[in-house]
Parts: C-alpha cells; sequence; structure tokens
C-alpha cells in the first residue's frame, strides 16, 4: 500500500479497534459461511456474488477480521452505514478462497462486490471511500451512506 492510501488505512483500523458498542456486526449482517458447500465452481460463485447487493468475501468475519485488509474493509461498509451484507470467510474453505480469486481474476482477499458486479479489495475501496465514489455507487444499489447525514449534521453547525 503506497504513501496515504497506507496512513488512511492506518487511521481506520486504528479507529475499527476503538468502535465501542455493538461490535462490528450491524443489524442484517450474515455471516455466511462458506456459502454453497462445494466451494469455489464459478456456477455456485456467480449465484453468491448475485445473491445481495453488497458481499464480501474476507479472511475472517465482520464480527472478527483475520486481516487488516479484511477489517479495513468492514469498517469501510460501517462507516457508511452499510448494514445488509454477505459476508463469506475465505479461511472456512480453501476451494471459495481459490476459487474467488479465479472467478474474479484478483490475486488477493478481501473481495467487495456490489450488485454483483467486482469492486475490488481493500485499496480500492478505500481509494473509492476517501474520493466518494463509494457514495454514489452505495445510492446506485438504493443504499444510503451515514456519512451523507454526518455531513449534513456538521454543515448545520
Amino acid at each position: 500500500m503506497s504513501g496515504s492510501l497506507g496512513r488512511a488505512a492506518a487511521a481506520l483500523l486504528r479507529w475499527g479497534r476503538g468502535a465501542g458498542s455493538g461490535g462490528l456486526w450491524g443489524r442484517g449482517v450474515r455471516a455466511a459461511g462458506s456459502g454453497a458447500g462445494g466451494g469455489g465452481s464459478a456456477e455456485q460463485l456467480d449465484a453468491l456474488v448475485k445473491k445481495d447487493k453488497v458481499v464480501v468475501f474476507l479472511k475472517g468475519t465482520p464480527e472478527q477480521p483475520q486481516c487488516g485488509f479484511s477489517n479495513a474493509v468492514v469498517q469501510i461498509l460501517r462507516l457508511h452505514g452499510v448494514r445488509d451484507y454477505a459476508a463469506y470467510n475465505v479461511l472456512d474453505d480453501p476451494e471459495l478462497r481459490q476459487g474467488i480469486k479465479d472467478y474474479s481474476n484478483w490475486p488477493t482477499i478481501p473481495q467487495v462486490y456490489l450488485n454483483g458486479e467486482f469492486v475490488g479489495g481493500c485499496d480500492i475501496l478505500l481509494q473509492m471511500h476517501q474520493n466518494g465514489d463509494l457514495v454514489e455507487e452505495l445510492k446506485k444499489l438504493g443504499i444510503h451512506s451515514a456519512l451523507l447525514d454526518e455531513k449534513k449534521d456538521q454543515d448545520s453547525k
């Protein structure tokens, strides 16, 4: 990760550790396990990524991410108030872990899908968060970013 991207990810990780009540899961977040049971066939993965508006393949669960990049993705979604998404723990299923990499042609985990389309990993999601693109993409899905409310509150002061 480069300069400002790395610093922003580190700040998100520090913020997430001190994030108080309720844990990292919001209402509606589903730790979907390894999904279809058979691992990573293209047909199964296609069904998984299209099943929900927001789908994340990560190491660990939203409640207990097992790597800093997965934690950063969870924290970014949390910042935006995204509460209804499917999370698949690739550590539970080696076939799923390799299968999703092959499916997306992306070599790393976590992986984020919006409306069945591959968005990218932690670095891409962080960049979208920083430049405002994530707010717009969520809006296309009918998801209102909590950051818009926070900005309104600040503007009214």
